[in-house]
């Protein structure tokens, strides 16, 4: 693809639209700090401000559910499940202490269909230049977009005291996924919240990262694009509840009869 071409697709995806938000997932527990031993219990959340609401993802689509302790170990949790539950989506119990990252994967079983303007404005925003690269080259922009998705979420836990880095800093193998590269439960504290952004088990460059307020959640509040290495930067969030999320694409053969195959993928925190 000619190189006035490739700029032309970047200078639209990030000034041409304004910011907005996909309908994110999420893994929100009803507490982020619980002692060793005490019921942990979650919902799964889609969407912002208005539009958000409990996911109705049924649970055959959950492919796992786990939760990773600070020197590594991991506890399946997919048993406690259960979706559209009355009050929750699941409980569960961690009895030793430090933090742990909660890993959901589900299947890529989902699809979406769009019409042009509405397709073309989503990967605008979402800074998935694989898909307005792929749609430019076969001029095809002003055809429908299909895709197909799965979703990604983790959430950080803080069980009693002590705060450990090992756990959540080591990738958890989901397709997609955001990795902190320092614990926000810390003390004290780290001025700053670098991640990393890997797809497939390789950093990923060129992916936008946004942070946002789950209690404040129209919009974004930042949102960086990993460097070469696959990293961006924040402020580290002094209290509340807190979301980053990340989207990429793929395009796929014709033969799937759908355009892209996408992941969406999500990394939640708060405070008490």
């Amino acid at each position: 693809m000619p190189v006035r071409l490739i700029a032309l697709i970047i200078i639209i995806m990030f000034y041409g639209v304004p910011p907005g938000a996909a309908h994110d997932f999420w893994v929100q527990p009803d507490q982020y700090w619980v002692m060793p031993g005490s019921n942990v219990l979650i919902t799964l959340q889609v969407g912002h401000d208005q539009a958000r609401q409990r996911s109705q993802i049924p649970r055959d689509r959950i492919l796992r559910f786990d939760a990773i302790g600070s020197t590594g170990d991991v506890t399946d949790l997919l048993g406690a499940l259960n979706p559209g539950g009355r009050l929750d989506d699941g409980r569960f119990q961690l009895s030793k202490p430090g933090t742990y990252s909660l890993a959901m994967e589900t299947d890529n079983h989902a699809r979406s269909q769009l019409p042009a303007n509405r397709f073309n404005d989503y990967i605008k925003v979402e800074g998935l230049s694989p898909a307005l690269i792929e749609r430019a080259r076969a001029a095809r922009m002003e055809m429908e977009g299909s895709e197909i998705y799965s979703r990604n979420a983790k959430a950080l836990i803080q069980v009693g005291p002590g705060a450990s880095d090992d756990g959540i800093r080591k990738p958890a193998g989901l397709p997609l996924e955001i990795i902190p590269l320092k614990n926000p439960y810390a003390d004290p504290r780290p001025k700053m919240l670098p991640v990393r952004v890997l797809y497939h088990g390789q950093a990923l460059a060129g992916a936008l990262v946004k942070l946002t307020n789950l209690e404040q959640d129209a919009v974004p509040i930042a949102q960086q694009v990993t460097d070469q290495d696959g990293q961006a930067q924040f402020i580290m969030p002094e209290h509340g509840s807190w979301l980053l999320n990340v989207i990429w694409t793929r395009p796929l053969p014709s033969s799937y009869g759908t355009d892209f195959e996408t992941v969406f993928s999500s990394l939640s925190f708060g405070y008490p």
